[in-house]
């Protein structure tokens, strides 16, 4: 019985990757290319997630920092929501529903590209971080599970919405995390070209 199920999520995940596959990836090459923009241009990449959500914005900042597979130099990005004076700010009785939002407004300008991740409707501390955001003239690329709720009413054209297929909070995130590494491969390809032969072994 177990065997089974386990089976089964495998072959779940990988219908769902598929699908993402075809649905997904003109806005992977477009959140690429804005991303990449923004870099190359002097700006930044800020990123933050509700919930378990939140590890997910920090491994794409900690990637772009550093590296995923191939070495090349730093690129700026900062998790948001994550630093100790920030969140005792929240304690001290600070507005939490703005609490990413006073961080975009505080480091955020324009052309940066914001990354927002949840695997949940989005709730209003989110809302309130693509107004900020759009305040300082940023591109917003959100990545949600099918039902974005409240992001899908306030992005805009300019913007990125990847909606995956799914509602289930852990096919989401399996989900958003393939898709944060096409975004990380693709700003790659985009800054050193195609992999060497070298680099592929």
């Amino acid at each position: 019985m177990l065997l089974q199920r386990i089976q089964q999520r495998w072959i779940d995940s990988a219908d769902l990757q598929y699908q993402c596959a075809q649905q997904l990836a003109p806005g992977l090459e477009t959140a690429c290319n804005a991303m990449v923009a923004a870099l190359t241009g002097g700006g930044k990449v800020l990123a933050c997630g509700t919930g378990l959500s939140s590890t997910q914005a920090m491994f794409l900042t900690g990637a772009l920092v550093s590296q995923l597979e191939r070495e090349r130099p730093e690129l700026a990005a900062v998790p948001l929501g994550t630093s100790a004076a920030v969140i005792h700010g929240i304690q001290a009785g600070l507005d939490s529903r703005q609490l990413f939002a006073r961080h975009v407004r505080a480091l955020g300008l324009p052309g940066d590209v914001v990354v927002i991740l949840t695997a949940q409707p989005a709730s209003d501390d989110l809302e309130a971080a693509v107004h900020a955001a759009h305040e300082r003239d940023m591109v917003v690329v959100a990545l949600t599970g099918a039902k974005p709720g409240l992001l899908a009413e306030v992005m805009r054209d300019t913007d990125v919405l990847l909606s995956v297929p799914a509602t289930r909070t852990a096919s989401v995130m399996e989900l958003h995390q393939a898709a944060l590494h096409s975004l990380l491969d693709g700003i790659d390809v985009l800054l050193l070209g195609e992999e060497t032969p070298e680099e592929k072994e």
